[in-house]
């Protein structure tokens, strides 16, 4: 059996098809206007019909779980979409599909959003607009290659190299990067590609470029292979596993392998380009867009972006569902906080306000929090975020200007992948934490090591943790591999 007891795919599209929506759909007022000003507005048509997940198995093997997931989200998807599809193709309209959130998108008149509206299939309607990410405002300062510093300071301060002499270094895990892109080619990157065999290079299943429509950009559009248009997604994957062999011990877990989904246009991203990042992630294809394959989904997932309302993040779920699949699938995936601090309640968009998301503030080398660095709790639920903090304040990585560029950018886009690096760490010592989440983070919060602050948000007082200025803390990897490795020890997972 593979998603139910009985009957699984076939099950979850019934039970799907018979959560119609009672009313009109939901129409983000933003949208009309936009069509009405334009004559066409670029729309995400969301579905009513969703899968069941809770529903799904949560015994067996988590890949074959994962795997479940992912049959019972497209055949819904395929068998829901079907009515709206043909309306689609009868009125001329061109449109992409997605099945990790059940939704389609396309350029559609106010007449055309008005006559969807009425339909009984269509949950809502929501404007797809980009928006540059917020970063702070210290400038980037390139480096020369030669000025080479070993392992950097926040690799140092949250005790990496301490695990590396343990014989830890993410062997046997993946981590994945969506960004602006990466420059694979970098001498700190490439021996770490999961494309690259030492010899020669194979990109499926191992990057895809979500942007389809842009003009002027350096890498094009749907490049075949990692391309990075800033330099931001190759500084946060760098982070992550960057060391060239040579002394640039710029990443948490140079062991580690990375794959990578471009979905920002030089910043500028937009939910489809989150949404259709977040479903290649879950199924990795083939350069074609083909052939999902579960099984070579990464691990972790590291997430320097935020959605606003400028971008058509405006009802809080327009990257909620993809996301919660992306969990729900057994991948970690963690965000950064914000730059937006260090007022209190400056937590404010997805991905970092979700409850599933692993959400990561900022500090500096002399473990104060950073100033930029968005503080909880989130608006108008009162929840407790961020869950950790970590070096986000002046930290060099690796560029995209050259194979041998590195640069100090600031941020908690910084912070976030001293997280995912961390936790590829506590992977490798336990393998039975891939999968699982929840444990992964449980161990990052628990070993993580407050810092002096004194700022109160939330009323929580500053001593009590987790607070919504720090969390639990700033994460200590050795700290947590010793955890997980107890645990392991133990046979506990």
């Amino acid at each position: 059996m593979r998603n139910f007891m009985r009957s699984p795919t076939r099950m979850a599209i019934a039970f799907a098809l018979g959560c119609g929506a009672a009313g009109a759909a939901q129409i983000d007022p933003a949208l009309l206007a936009q069509a009405q000003r334009s004559g066409r507005a670029d729309t995400l048509i969301v579905l009513d019909a969703a899968v069941p997940t809770a529903l799904l198995r949560q015994d067996g093997n988590y890949l074959a779980r994962r795997r479940n997931l992912v049959d019972a989200l497209r055949a819904t998807a395929e068998v829901s979409q079907e009515p709206l599809r043909r309306w689609l193709d009868d009125n001329g309209v061109t449109y992409r599909s997605f099945w990790i959130v059940n939704m389609i998108q396309a350029q559609l008149t106010s007449a055309q959003i008005d006559e969807l509206a009425a339909r009984e299939d269509v949950a809502r309607l929501v404007n797809n607009l980009p928006h540059a990410l917020r970063l702070p405002d210290s400038p980037t300062m390139p480096m020369r290659p030669e000025m080479i510093e070993t392992a950097e300071w926040g690799v140092a301060k949250i005790r990496a190299p301490e695990v590396w002499a343990l014989g830890i270094t993410g062997q046997g895990v993946v981590v994945a990067g969506q960004d602006t892109g990466i420059r694979w080619t970098h001498n700190a990157l490439k021996p770490h590609y999961r494309g690259w065999n030492g010899v020669s290079a194979d990109h499926n299943f191992n990057w895809h470029d979500a942007i389809h429509d842009s003009v002027g950009n350096v890498c094009g559009n749907d490049s075949i292979q990692p391309c990075d248009d800033n330099g931001h997604g190759s500084h946060t994957v760098g982070t992550m596993v960057g060391d060239d062999g040579l002394g640039n011990q710029v990443g948490v877990a140079p062991g580690a392998k990375w794959i990578g989904c471009r979905n920002m246009d030089a910043t500028a991203g937009t939910p489809a380009r989150y949404n259709e990042c977040a479903q290649w992630l879950l199924a990795p294809t083939d350069l074609a867009g083909a052939n999902p394959d579960p099984a070579k989904a990464p691990d972790i997932v590291s997430n320097s972006w935020g959605c606003d309302a400028s971008e058509g993040c405006t009802a809080g779920n327009e990257v909620k569902t993809a996301i919660d699949n992306l969990v729900a699938g057994g991948i970690l995936f963690v965000a950064a906080a914000g730059n937006a601090g260090a007022g209190c309640d400056t937590i404010l968009n997805q991905p970092a306000i979700l409850d599933s998301a692993f959400t990561i503030g900022a500090t500096t080398s002399t473990d104060a929090m950073s100033s930029f660095s968005s503080r909880g709790p989130v608006t108008g639920a009162n929840r407790v975020k961020p869950d950790v903090v970590a070096p986000g304040s002046s930290v060099r990585s690796v560029t995209n200007s050259s194979d041998t560029a590195y640069a100090i950018m600031s941020g908690t886009s910084m912070a976030t992948p001293h997280v995912t690096g961390a936790a590829a760490l506590v992977m490798a010592v336990n393998p039975a934490l891939k999968g699982n989440p929840q444990r992964v983070m449980d161990i990052l919060r628990q070993t993580a090591v407050p810092i002096a602050s004194t700022q109160v948000c939330g009323g929580i007082p500053a001593t009590t943790f987790p607070n919504p200025v720090q969390g639990y803390g700033r994460i200590d990897a050795l700290a947590a591999v010793i955890l997980a490795d107890t645990i392991f020890k133990n046979g506990f997972e």
